[in-house]
């Protein structure tokens, strides 16, 4: 529990100063996106990528176990919304919600915390791999105006280009003059909680009325993604710490900065909100029953 608290409380704290704003100001949401996605996310992505380092065997099994489990989980969300009648921005809502993890901002500290630093390490690695999708396939998923569109939005949103710099920066060990890279930083840094704060503001709007789309998707969150994960990550060989890292980073609720993109390519806000609420207060129980569970298999 001392885990949960030190890596939530301080999540918690953000979003209830956003909540706090959003009740006293009238303030324009897709402004708040467009200053994440076009500013802030671009410099987080290319300094994490630019700085992270990998150790390949691993790593590339980690990256293969989340983009399969990704692919998995879309084709179960996408037919849910189906077979559910869920209307266009639903449906893409409940992808946004199943695809995008919380591995960033409350998956990275609860495994530190919880594994040290040897699983802060593969936990860096899986957050690459999400934040390379983020930047190229997830517009073209949520877009839903056919790939050719989907790939405009793509190659417009500077996030692509800066994992594409990470990406080189690291692979040729590069560096950037010091000035430059302080900027990058600092606006990286930015990142996280604006994107916070834009969920206060949004819940500060949102009846938190819960119903079967937020506990759907809160539980494809929070159990079929974990239960596919350490399937995956057995049939492609993983054992020990690699499997338990994969596993958890699978089982974390709803990112915070889906909002952040529903906002800006489409979809149904409040749902999202009312899910990451749910699926965020619900982690304090999962989460912990996961960490045992792949404890035992360790």
């Amino acid at each position: 529990m001392e885990i949960l608290i030190s890596a939530m409380l301080p999540i918690a704290l953000v979003a209830l100063v956003g909540f706090g704003v959003g009740r006293s100001f009238e303030l324009d949401m897709q402004t708040l996106a467009r200053i994440n996605i076009y500013a802030l996310l671009p410099a987080l992505v290319l300094t994490s990528l630019a700085q992270t380092t990998l150790a390949l065997g691993s790593a590339i099994a980690i990256v293969a176990t989340f983009l399969l489990n990704t692919a998995l989980l879309y084709v179960l969300a996408v037919g849910l919304a189906h077979r559910l009648d869920f209307s266009l921005d639903e449906q893409k809502s409940l992808i946004a919600t199943t695809l995008f993890s919380n591995v960033g901002n409350l998956g990275l500290p609860f495994i530190l915390f919880a594994l040290g630093e040897a699983g802060l390490e593969r936990g860096v690695v899986y957050l690459v791999g999400s934040s390379v999708m983020t930047a190229t396939v997830f517009p073209i998923v949520l877009k839903q105006a056919g790939l050719r569109a989907g790939i405009d939005v793509t190659l417009r949103l500077p996030v692509s280009w800066a994992a594409i710099a990470g990406i080189g920066l690291h692979a040729a060990q590069g560096t950037v003059p010091l000035p430059i890279e302080r900027g990058m930083v600092l606006l990286g840094e930015g990142a996280i909680p604006v994107a916070l704060l834009t969920l206060g503001v949004q819940l500060a709007r949102t009846e938190l009325a819960f119903g079967r789309y937020e506990l759907l998707g809160s539980a494809l969150r929070l159990l079929v993604s974990p239960l596919l994960a350490y399937s995956l990550s057995t049939g492609l060989g993983l054992q020990g710490l690699d499997r338990q890292v994969v596993v958890l980073q699978a089982a974390m609720p709803v990112a915070v900065n889906s909002l952040i993109w529903v906002t800006e390519l489409g979809g149904d806000r409040v749902r999202v909100s009312r899910t990451i609420v749910l699926s965020t207060f619900l982690s304090l129980f999962t989460l912990p029953i996961v960490l045992w569970l792949t404890s035992q298999q360790y």
